[in-house]
């Protein structure tokens, strides 16, 4: 079933264009990814998604409903959760009270044991840092608590904008791998990210956004063997 359907986007920041006739789309239990460098479109592509930016023509579908011009929190409401590039945990409070953050709506507050205790079973250093200011913990860390609070909104799609920027290369691995888990525990990912040979790795599909335009697309590990991928953005 195809979750997200995004056809045809052209989006505009004031009267400059940066997304044209952007298409793609997630099915129901898969990790998509966007691929490109730096400036290609991506975090516009992501903001555009979650109704930070509304697109001048073109349609977004979620579970079959246009919600082009849907606002931010009604998205939210649908299940779609975006975790920014650099998301900020509120340092001061401890990882269990940040991960309580995370429940939505207020009717879900009741079930935040039995969430917080599936959590831990996906994130142990953070049940073994749960009374720990979040502040405190590393790079990698913060990055996993960021991604775990908006798991306990129970989104029917996670967005990932650049989960692995600026962590340490054994980090980056943590990271990748705990995404390709969550498919596992049946979450459906869309993925933006520079770090193309992991993003393919683990993608089902994948999305080559090159100046704001959809270049290539594919499975992940099929355009991994692709000359033109592994020239400009494998360094092979």
């Amino acid at each position: 079933m195809v979750m997200l359907e995004v056809k045809k986007i052209d989006v505009f920041y004031g009267n400059s264009q940066v997304l044209w006739d952007v298409s793609l789309e997630v099915r129901e239990g898969e990790i998509v990814s966007i691929i490109g460098a730096n400036g290609a479109g991506k975090s516009t592509t992501l903001k555009t998604i979650i109704g930070l930016l509304v697109p001048r023509s073109g349609s977004i579908k979620f579970l079959g409903e246009d919600i082009t011009k849907l606002p931010p929190h009604e998205r939210i409401k649908r299940g779609i959760s975006l975790i920014p590039e650099r998301e900020k945990i509120f340092p001061k409070m401890s990882v269990e009270e940040n991960l309580l953050l995370g429940l939505y709506p207020l009717e879900e507050k009741k079930k935040g044991s039995e969430k917080l205790e599936w959590i831990f079973e996906i994130f142990p250093i953070l049940k073994e840092r749960k009374n720990q200011q979040a502040g405190t913990l590393s790079g990698g860390e913060q990055q996993m608590l960021a991604i775990a609070r908006a798991l306990m909104s129970s989104p029917k799609l996670l967005i990932l904008d650049e989960p692995s920027q600026g962590l340490a290369p054994i980090m980056v691995s943590k990271v990748f791998n705990i995404v390709e888990n969550l498919k596992k525990e049946g979450v459906t990912i869309l993925l933006s990210a520079q770090n193309v040979f992991h993003s393919l790795s683990i993608s089902d599909r994948a999305y080559v956004l090159e100046n704001g335009r959809i270049t290539m697309e594919g499975k992940g590990k099929e355009l991994l063997k692709d000359e033109k991928i592994k020239k400009s953005y494998l360094g092979m």
